[in-house]
């Protein structure tokens, strides 16, 4: 059995871990609802600008600016991995990386794939199998849509002078702060909508389709990848407040363990002084 004095450091090193992961915890709390409030209120907006924008693209046809559109013969593709520039948050980011690694090797086999890493922890470790086409970290530091908006532009333009056939988003929607989905999206080309009764509405186009298609494609593309790192972001915040919660519940269950250890030996060396002085006295008794 460890001395007291082991005893004691354990317990002082556990108690300092507890402090830092509980610290931990209440800043990622923070953060998450200010993340969380900006994803809640931006999702509606946002996914029915893609609807639109599927069922409008099912209408398209080459002239009509259908760039983003054309389903080409897919032998180069690019996967946009949005992943976390720190750790300490479960399995947020190694669930990006596999999920980026299998759809690589199953999805897209003997093909060209490259890998558009944002966040430091997914390029980390995707850059040493993987072919890294662009790696983007400072993004994190001032999330805006503006800041986004250079990204999406540059993958747009990728696409349209055929750098890539096909581009896809790989990041961790948010569900709730224990609970994160991972998610495969289509970015480019445009996936038409399902055959259904909206998908075949009638629209009215003012003043004409080719003007709104102008405006409107960029601008969902855009959205969908501002939204896409803002889910992320948020989802990161939840999976890092869930995994410093347990860990300090854990720290916890460690310490009190170790103190009842503690107070044992405790116990037995007081009760071995006990013993030896009681000896002692009966020694010279007699």
């Amino acid at each position: 059995m460890a001395n007291l004095k082991e005893i004691r450091n354990r317990i002082s090193s556990i108690g300092s871990t507890m402090k830092i992961t509980s610290a931990m915890k209440m800043v990622s709390a923070a953060k998450l609802k200010k993340a969380q409030d900006a994803i809640v209120q931006m999702r509606p907006y946002s996914n029915k600008l893609t609807e639109l924008l599927q069922n409008l693209s099912a209408t398209l046809d080459s002239d009509d600016g259908g760039e983003f559109t054309q389903q080409r013969d897919i032998n180069k593709v690019l996967i946009v991995a949005i992943t976390s520039n720190r750790g300490l948050c479960g399995g947020f980011n190694s669930n990006v990386i596999k999920e980026v690694a299998r759809i690589a090797k199953n999805n897209y086999a003997g093909k060209d794939v490259s890998i558009f890493t944002i966040g430091k922890k997914g390029n980390d470790i995707l850059s040493k199998e993987h072919k890294i086409f662009k790696f983007e970290s400072d993004l994190y530091d001032d999330l805006t849509f503006e800041n986004t908006v250079v990204f999406a532009e540059a993958l747009m333009e990728e696409f349209t002078k055929g750098s890539f056939d096909h581009i896809e988003l790989v990041y961790n929607g948010f569900k709730n702060a224990a609970t994160q989905i991972v998610t495969q999206e289509q970015f480019l080309p445009i996936a038409a909508a399902e055959e259904t009764d909206e998908a075949s509405a009638d629209y009215i186009f003012e003043p004409n389709k080719e003007e709104i298609v102008k405006g409107l494609i960029p601008k969902a593309l855009k959205m969908q990848l501002y939204k896409g790192i803002r889910d992320s972001y948020a989802a990161e915040h939840g999976a890092r407040m869930t995994a410093m919660h347990k860990a300090t519940d854990n720290a916890t269950e460690l310490r009190d363990d170790l103190l009842l250890v503690y107070n044992k030996a405790r116990q037995a060396s007081i009760t071995n002084e006990i013993l030896e002085i009681v000896g002692g006295a009966e020694a010279l008794n007699n």
